[in-house]
């Protein structure tokens, strides 16, 4: 399993999955419970076409677990289930050390890890 690569999606996914708010505080009921999926897009800004793949990777890296919301719980509510995502151990043990680095990286070369123009310039 590699790690997923530190792209600001992914940054920005990792962040609301460590439990950071937009103050930077920490809540850390985040780590144990996870957050569903529209919960993380509205946190996030990021679509659902954006969010869900980059989800999956990080299952496939083994930093993320999903699971269901019981069925008790929805039915009460009156809605369909959600999908919750919640960081791994390994997750939650790599995530701090890889947006470190991605931060002290971007802070060296004082450019971010956004997307390469077009090649042979513009047109």
């Amino acid at each position: 399993m590699a790690d997923p690569k530190m792209t600001p999606h992914t940054q920005t996914v990792l962040r609301a999955l460590l439990g950071r708010d937009t103050s930077g505080e920490r809540r850390n009921t985040v780590l144990a419970t996870g957050l569903y999926g529209l919960e993380l897009s509205n946190m996030t800004g990021l679509p659902n076409g954006t969010l869900f793949p980059l989800l999956e990777r990080l299952r496939q890296a083994g930093w993320v677990t999903r699971y269901w919301e019981e069925d008790d719980i929805a039915e009460a509510e009156g809605r369909p289930r959600r999908r919750f995502f919640r960081l791994t151990d390994r997750g939650a043990e790599q995530a701090p050390l890889a947006l470190a680095a991605a931060t002290a990286t971007t802070l060296s070369t004082g450019r971010t890890a956004g997307r390469p123009g077009l090649a042979g310039g513009a047109t």
